[in-house]
């Protein structure tokens, strides 16, 4: 993202989900230079690297994790926010093997730069292991496996106060909608056409009664994280924005926060 791109969108919305760290890992600077850019009430999530979910498919993660969390993210302060894990449509539940990550998930700041500390050769440049005031970690499992569908995942996200995304893909993957953690994230790739489409008025209706509905539930109203990434027509800024009016979020509307 150019720096003048996402200080116009820091602007214009309160949240933006972080995509590079997927491909690959970030370097401290340039998550220090995105703090910078942005609003001092701006927050990203940031996405987990493939390399942890794609190709190590969660087994032996410490280290990776430890190299995740030494390239930067920590850098991002007070501004972090939920980390997404997203899994290939071919991985399908395996409560042992789901039980043990997020087992070695660090649910602090403090933990995580402790993790950190670990790290391998295989980060590009200097780690980033400090952390200032702690904070908790808040994480985020969007799968595209049929087999989630259960109750025995459904307890695994709730112990571990995981959230399971409520993702629209235009039926390319199967649909998750219960409430796991005390917050919800929600990514829309495309009302009828995968990371391409817009969405209609009548379905921003039905996605913000939907979200309506998900905060309240529980003994607390939950913050919602709310991400289009149908960006391929440049249909998501429009849809955010629109979304937002309609929940009655004024202004900087990505991040709905409660």
């Amino acid at each position: 993202m150019q720096r003048r791109e996402l200080e116009y969108l820091s602007r214009q919305v309160n949240s933006a989900e972080i995509n590079g760290s997927f491909y690959s890992l970030q370097r401290p600077e340039r998550y220090r230079a995105w703090v910078e850019q942005t609003p001092d009430d701006f927050v990203f999530a940031v996405k987990g690297g493939r390399f942890i979910t794609h190709m190590k498919r969660l087994r032996d993660t410490e280290t990776p994790l430890a190299n995740f969390f030494a390239s930067g993210v920590l850098a991002l302060g007070h501004k972090l926010g939920p980390i997404l894990w997203q899994l290939p449509a071919n991985f399908a539940f395996e409560p042992d093997r789901f039980d043990r990550f997020f087992r070695t998930l660090p649910r602090d700041t403090h933990a995580a730069a402790v993790l950190a500390g670990k790290h391998d050769d295989k980060l590009k440049g200097e780690a980033h292991t400090d952390t200032g005031k702690n904070r908790r970690l808040r994480y985020a499992l969007e799968p595209r496996h049929p087999s989630f569908h259960s109750d025995e995942c459904r307890k695994l996200l709730q112990d571990n106060n995981i959230a399971l995304v409520a993702a629209d893909s235009a039926g390319t993957w199967p649909s998750f909608e219960e409430v796991t953690a005390d917050f919800v994230y929600v990514r829309l790739h495309g009302d009828e056409e995968l990371y391409a489409s817009g969405y209609t008025g009548k379905a921003l209706d039905e996605w913000a009664d939907k979200i309506r509905r998900w905060r309240r539930r529980g003994k607390k109203t939950s913050d919602a994280y709310v991400y289009f990434d149908n960006d391929i027509k440049v249909k998501a800024p429009g849809d955010a924005i629109s979304l937002a009016t309609r929940l009655g979020v004024e202004g900087r509307p990505i991040d709905l926060p409660s």
